[in-house]
């Protein structure tokens, strides 16, 4: 399950105050005006609800791919590098000054995050690359939606939408890995912690996690297994085991456990990082969990194939493990509290609507969806076991101290910076006409929107949320 990112926004900026072109005296008009349509997309997307955000995605992502080839562009001029096969001369009138909204640092409840103020063409860069690898991961995400819902598409529809997902997660994995690399080169490290290179480091390995974790799915029957079993529709009331190749298995465990490698890296960055948001180093740790859960079921699966019963539901008791989830056998099952099966059930139910809602489901990485396909295993091994063949249980602690190591997909993307096109960079040559203004945006700027008034608890409508300093209550 893709995390959730939240797109960020930005203040308004003129290129023609801070860069002239001796050699395409129109570049930063026309990087201006491309900036300026991203900027009020990225305003307009952030006030659709949360449930037709998703619809949206598109249009962003084609700003975004209209503005970056402007931008490096810039960066290639300032550089001293050519730009498709141009030179490119870029003079630097005055450092260029942004604002971006931080999504990823801490923020207090119920306000806005904090706006940053950055200098440099390099942090412009690296903030709207980033938002480019944040769509591509919601794109991502909002594929992944479709297979979950309550709804079960079609075998053709869901590996379509699989594979979408794949291709929008090594995207966004290609750009946060070309963002850490870059980021290796600087001596200081920038204001806003969205784009240090702790951080940006972490995400490249949570990405790339994530895009692993993906190549699983794709031909992973079980979580459809228990889609199916849920769903209100469905009126089979038995189904045919699914089988899995011995080989595939060993196979998927081998790529989960690679999988959470890459989120125990993450982890571990975002533990240098300092005030990131938490809901994101959860779901790091829930990625981690998820992937070691899922590596643990597929050995059990190949143990159960193999005629091992026993060591298969073994490995299924240290998934649950891996899970955080308390591994329960027969008779514990059977003197649990009805009020533990009635939270339980009221957990289900809830992750439920939030898929069918659209809105805050995945945010475990797919650690509790997990967890009711090992559930579902377990209960049909034990039955399995205690009625037609007995074999013994051996603990699970030796066995996952045994795993294997981790194999990573081998068809990873690298970023290349895109180009301009050549009819672009002639058009660029001729001089800006005098009475042709940029584009800057319409929307307000980023400062307007924390000075409206918002209502607080029990105040007037109208009210402020707090007092500033020489005000009294009375």
């Amino acid at each position: 399950m893709p995390f959730p990112f939240v797109l960020p926004t930005t203040s308004s900026i003129s290129f023609t105050d801070s860069f002239s072109s001796s050699t395409h005296p129109s570049l930063p008009n026309y990087a201006t005006t491309a900036r300026g349509v991203l900027r009020d997309l990225l305003k307009r997307y952030k006030r659709i609800p949360p449930s037709s955000q998703s619809s949206n995605l598109s249009t962003i992502l084609s700003a975004l791919n209209d503005y970056i080839p402007y931008l490096f562009a810039l960066d290639a001029g300032v550089s001293g590098i050519s730009c498709a096969g141009e030179e490119v001369d870029v003079v630097l009138i005055k450092e260029l000054e942004v604002e971006w909204r931080s999504t990823l640092g801490t923020s207090i409840p119920g306000r806005e995050p904090a706006r940053v103020k950055l200098k440099s063409l390099e942090s412009e860069l690296f903030f709207t690359l980033s938002t480019l690898a944040y769509v591509h991961s919601l794109q991502a995400r909002a594929q992944l939606h479709t297979i979950y819902n309550a709804t079960l598409p079609a075998p053709e529809q869901r590996a379509k939408a699989i594979a979408a997902a794949m291709k929008s997660f090594f995207d966004a994995s290609a750009i946060h890995t070309y963002l850490a690399n870059r980021a290796a080169q600087w001596h200081t490290q920038p204001a806003a912690v969205d784009i240090s290179s702790s951080v940006l480091g972490a995400l490249a390995e949570l990405t790339l996690a994530e895009a692993t974790l993906i190549t699983v799915l794709k031909d992973d029957p079980y979580p459809n297994v228990v889609l199916e079993d849920r769903n209100k529709q469905n009126k089979d009331w038995m189904f045919k085991g699914v089988e899995i190749p011995k080989v595939r298995a060993h196979l998927f465990a081998r790529l989960c456990l690679s999988c959470a490698e890459h989120a125990a890296k993450a982890q571990a960055m975002l533990g240098r990082a300092s005030k990131i948001d938490e809901s994101l180093i959860k779901y790091v740790d829930d990625l981690r969990r998820t992937a070691k859960g899922k590596a643990c079921r597929f050995l059990g699966i190949d143990a159960e194939l193999a005629g091992k019963t026993g060591e298969g539901i073994a490995w299924l008791r240290g998934a649950q493990k891996e899970l955080g989830f308390t591994p329960l056998g027969v008779e514990e099952e059977k003197k649990r509290s009805g009020l533990s099966k009635f939270k339980k059930d009221w957990q289900e139910k809830r992750e439920d609507r939030k898929i069918e809602k659209g809105e805050g489901w995945g945010t475990d990485a797919g650690k509790f969806e997990e967890g009711r396909v090992v559930d579902m295993l377990l209960k049909k091994w034990e039955k399995m076991n205690d009625t037609v063949g007995i074999q013994l249980i051996p603990p699970s602690e030796p066995l996952l101290a045994s795993m294997p190591s981790g194999r990573d997909y081998p068809n990873q993307k690298v970023f290349t910076p895109p180009a301009l096109e050549e009819e672009s960079m002639v058009r660029m040559r001729a001089p800006p006409d005098p009475g042709d203004t940029a584009f800057e945006g319409e929307e307000d700027d980023s400062a307007d929107e924390d000075e409206r008034p918002t209502n607080a608890p029990g105040a007037f409508p109208g009210a402020r949320t707090d007092y500033g300093a020489g005000t009294s209550y009375y």
